[in-house]
């Protein structure tokens, strides 16, 4: 994102929008790394009681357990 539409953004939709823009591009990439933590976690403690948790095919919060 580059200065000009930043100040776009500011000129023609307000504030809080530019802000919360802004916010959400600089925490993409931490957010995928949190969810690729979570996604190992997740495996290496189903690896510990045995139980197979399906983390691929799932596109939802849920879980599901083979």
């Amino acid at each position: 994102m580059e200065v000009n539409e930043l100040i776009n953004l500011i000129v023609n939709n307000g504030f809080p929008v530019a802000v919360s823009a802004y916010l959400l591009i600089r925490l993409e990439k931490q957010i995928v790394s949190l969810v690729s933590s979570i996604n190992k976690l997740s495996t290496l403690i189903s690896a510990k009681l045995g139980v197979a948790i399906d983390t691929e095919s799932s596109t939802d919060d849920s879980h599901k357990v083979a």
